[in-house]
């Protein structure tokens, strides 16, 4: 007893790494050497080299580590979901006074009741066709709205509003919080599937979380949620954990990001990456447009040197003057016809007369102008029809004519040697040139640059 204690006759207080060394060297003597079995949780390989997992069983779980020195001869390599049986040394990591086991040697000794479980899902679902490539729905381009499912609370969605904000400012986010590990997580994961697909106004969905153990993601591992996925009309992304996590959802949903924060990216292209692509289509587009252009008026260019191209004119007028001599005739003939007509009703009129027939002669006389004017009224129609064609005939004509192209302002080139000017190159410098309008022609000198 010191002579604080004797003197206050209080016992004298330890300090916490006192306790915890005092615990550490009685846990690491009496554990020096422990066989234990468990399933393998949340394996960890570190960039220096050691491993670092959770031993678990039904009830408890502990914490443990495979130094460097050691794990270059274990195998296999520890998997989560991994039943193995191991000896270690029992620990005390003074600096959180946490305890651990030290591993010396790992042996497999099967699967874990999770890895089983997965598995099991895992082929069923692929039996009925859940993971086909034929029911992978594509990806919108240009999203406007996107949901995403995950806990409002976690660091994914902080990741993914953070890369929307820098890649596209214009895209809108609806947020479905759900839990994303633990009781009910499944449940509320598929809710906010169905969720979205009841609005009519979402593009894409990105379901998932940050990474974690196995029984952290095993939610992404029920069958309920897998079922949504496959249901949902709308594209999925599912974005699990790391790139090391897959789930049974990164093989029913529609694409797989390897993070939360890559499923963000893949939904959002760069703004500047859009103006670019406006640019380049709209720069297409004019080219095409200045080819097709280009490519009527030499259609053009060659219809006007045809042979049939300067008589076209000539044959239009030569069908008009006949159109008008028919015209002229057909009048001619209906008034000498109605003429003729009245000149026999006159007769009979006379003959009639002299055998006292008035009232037949007053009958057929009233006849005769029915008669007249229907006749009068069918040869008009006929004419009217003929004048109608005739000015039909007329118009089409004057549209297929190349005259009516040069009245639009366009003109022909005419060498002195009458060759049509299809090229610069066809005239040199202080040539002559003809240049016939649609009123006229000129006589032109090419500039002598």
């Amino acid at each position: 007893m010191s002579l604080l204690e004797l003197l206050t006759n209080q016992p004298q207080a330890i300090t916490v790494s006192e306790l915890t060394a005092q615990i550490k060297d009685r846990l690491e003597t009496e554990f020096y050497d422990v066989l234990i079995s468990g399933e393998v949780s949340n394996f960890k390989a570190h960039s220096s080299g050691h491993w670092y997992f959770t031993l678990k069983d039904e009830f408890s779980q502990i914490r443990c580590a495979v130094f460097r020195q050691q794990n270059t001869y274990i195998r296999p390599r520890p998997t989560d979901g991994l039943k193995v049986r191991l000896r270690a040394r029992v620990s005390i990591y003074e600096s959180r006074g946490d305890y651990q086991l030290i591993v010396s040697s790992i042996e497999s000794i099967g699967k874990g009741d999770l890895q089983k479980a997965f598995e099991k899902l895992q082929a069923r679902l692929l039996a009925e066709g859940l993971f086909e490539q034929a029911h992978k729905k594509p990806l919108p381009k240009f999203p406007l709205l996107i949901g995403v499912i995950t806990s409002h609370t976690g660091a994914a969605i902080q990741d993914i509003l953070q890369v929307l904000y820098r890649r596209n400012k214009s895209i809108n986010v609806l947020i479905y919080s759900a839990k994303v590990q633990g009781e009910g997580a499944a449940a509320e994961i598929a809710e906010g599937i169905s969720y979205f697909n009841n609005r009519q106004d979402v593009d894409v969905l990105i379901v998932g979380r940050g990474g974690g153990s196995i029984e952290d993601l095993w939610p992404f591992n029920e069958e309920v949620v897998a079922r949504a996925i496959f249901a949902s009309r709308i594209p999925i992304i599912s974005a699990v954990g790391h790139e090391i996590d897959f789930t049974i959802a990164d093989f029913v949903a529609d694409h797989r990001a390897p993070t939360p924060s890559v499923a963000a990216e893949i939904v959002a292209a760069r703004q500047d990456e859009l103006i670019e692509l406006i640019n380049y289509y709209k720069e297409t587009l004019t080219q095409s447009f200045g080819y097709l252009l280009l490519s009527q008026r030499n259609h053009l260019a060659n219809l006007r040197t045809r042979p049939g191209f300067e008589s076209l004119p000539k044959g239009i007028n030569q069908q008009k003057q006949k159109l008008t001599n028919l015209t002229h005739r057909l009048e001619i003939a209906f008034y000498s016809e109605l003429k003729k007509q009245k000149e026999q009703i006159t007769d009979l009129s006379l003959r009639l007369a002299t055998r006292e027939l008035k009232s037949n002669i007053l009958k057929s006389r009233n006849q005769l102008q029915k008669i007249e004017t229907q006749l009068e009224t069918s040869l008009r129609k006929q004419l009217q029809q003929m004048t109608d064609r005739f000015h039909s005939l007329v118009s089409t004509l004057d549209a297929l004519s190349p005259l009516a192209v040069l009245s639009r302002g366009y003109a022909l080139v005419w060498t002195s040697d009458n060759s049509l000017v299809k090229r610069p190159t066809q005239v040199a410098p202080g040539d002559k040139v003809r240049v016939q309008l649609s009123e006229g022609e000129m006589i032109c000198i090419k500039d002598l640059e």
